[in-house]
This record gives structure tokens, sequence and C-alpha cells, in this order.
């Protein structure tokens, strides 16, 4: 008769045989980087309806009204204005479809919920923010600039001849400025987009930064103690800036500020934004 057995040890090499194997998974698996986040925006962006109709209407506005305006004018019409200011009669009214992208860029994931997913597969707030940017103002940037380039040489060539006087290249460069200052208004969009996380709300914010101060800054020069902050908000306001930049002469009254202290403006209120946004989505929940 044999006496009870006892249980393996725990070093027993029948137990060690028994534990299972750590995994390692034969795929590579490699440190997600902004590089990543990146190509997942631009997967969102191009992914969604919004972005084709936006920007479609902003490219169907600048280059429709633009060539309009080119075939009719004259050559001796572009004495005194760029080549390229004809973009810019449907770059006043396509910047809001740019502002409109930017606010729906982040807003939609908010109003559907999707947040939560990208969120959780990167839970680093300010990567996914900066690639959002990122991808917002490098897509907006190429798409409005490639449309008053298009305007722009249609005039160049149809009336720049020796009627239409010299052009120099300073005027792209203005141009270019103007593309930019549209761009930072869409990433602007963007900023009040991740502050208010509500798309009619944001995009009414927008309108109102856009349409209201020619408004607002008429009613107060009504009034003489108010007259020098209606002056101010009448020079300083996204019509005038656009219209300085693409140098047409009626943006020019005497004391009309500088396309360098407007483009300087616009740089101060979208950066101090874009900071706010990184401050609110950073420190709230999802």
């Amino acid at each position: 008769m044999t006496g009870p057995t006892t249980p393996a040890s725990p070093a027993s090499p029948t137990s060690t045989a028994a534990r299972p194997k750590s995994y390692s998974s034969p795929l590579e698996t490699p440190r997600p980087h902004l590089g990543h986040a990146v190509a997942s925006e631009w997967t969102k962006l191009i992914s969604v309806r919004s972005t084709v109709w936006t920007l479609g209407s902003l490219v169907l506005l600048v280059v429709g009204i633009g060539l309009l305006a080119v075939s009719e004018t004259r050559s001796s019409d572009y004495r005194e204005v760029p080549l390229t200011a004809p973009a810019l009669f449907g770059l006043l009214v396509g910047q809001i479809p740019v502002m409109v992208l930017g606010v729906l860029t982040i807003t939609s994931e908010y109003g559907t919920g999707m947040i939560r997913t990208t969120l959780t597969a990167a839970p680093d707030r300010a990567r996914v923010l900066t690639a959002k940017y990122l991808v917002f103002a490098t897509t907006a940037f190429l798409t409005i600039s490639g449309s008053v380039a298009v305007v722009g040489l249609a005039s160049a060539i149809l009336r720049g001849g020796s009627a239409a006087g010299p052009h120099g290249a300073s005027e792209w460069t203005h141009a270019l400025a103007g593309c930019l200052y549209v761009t930072l208004l869409g990433v602007l969009g963007l900023a009040v987009g991740a502050m208010l996380r509500h798309s009619a709300g944001a995009i009414a914010v927008m309108l109102g930064l856009v349409t209201l101060p020619p408004v607002i800054g008429a009613m107060l020069s009504m009034w003489e103690t108010l007259a020098p902050i209606g002056s101010t908000v009448l020079r300083y306001n996204a019509p005038v800036a656009l219209m300085r930049l693409f140098g047409l002469s009626g943006a020019d009254t005497g004391n009309s500020p500088g396309s360098a202290a407007q483009v300087l403006l616009i740089v101060l209120v979208t950066g101090a934004s874009v900071a706010g946004s990184y401050a609110v989505v950073g420190r709230r929940d999802v």
C-alpha cells in the first residue's frame, strides 16, 4: 500500500512546462509618433463629404468668379491693380467654406462620438490636435493658392499685354499672403471648434468675426465719442485686409494699415486661439 502523493513543488519541471509562454508578435510595432497621427487625420479628412463640398465650393467660387471678372475687364484696367486681383472677388465669399471646414475638422468627431475612439487609439491629445492643424492648414493653403494661381495666370495670359503696364513678382507675393490670411481664418475656426465642441456654435462665431466688424465699425462711427473705436474696427477686419493684400485701390483710405500689420493681427489672434485650444482640450474630459 502506497502513501498519498505530494503535489509537485512550484519549481518542478512539470509545473514550469505547464505555464504559458509570453507572446511575441511577429509584426513590427513601432513607437507612435506625429507622422502616424498626421496619416490618420489625412485619412479622415479625405473620407468625409464635407471636405469635398467645402473645398469644391471654394474652388468654384474663386476660379469661377475670378475668370468671369477677367473676361469682363480690359487690359488697361490692370494698370492700377495686380493681375491676381480678380481672384479676390471669389475669395471674399470663398473664405466662408474654409472656415466651415476648419470647424468641422474637429467638431464633427465630437458630434458623432468618434473623438472617443480617436483619443483611445492616440491618448496624446496634443499630438492629435497638432496633426489636425497640420493636415487642415496644408490642405487649405494649397487649395486656396492653387485657385488664386489659376485666376492670376488667366489674367496674365489674357490681360497681361503692354496695355496692362508692368507687373512685378511682388503681386504674387502679396497674393500668397492673402492665401495665408484665409488659411489662418480656417485655422482659427478649427481652434474655436476645439474649444466649443459644437459645429453650429463655432460656425456662428466665425461668421460673426468676419461679417460683423464692418457693420459694428460703421455703427460706432456714428457717435463722436466712439468714432475712434469705430474707425479702428473698420480698418482692421477680414474684408479690408484681403483687399489690402490683393492690392485693390479701394482698400487705400489714407490711414489704412499696411499688409504686414493685417497679417500680424490675424497671426496673433489665431496663435492665441490655438494656444487656448491646446489648454482646453488637454484639461477637460471628452
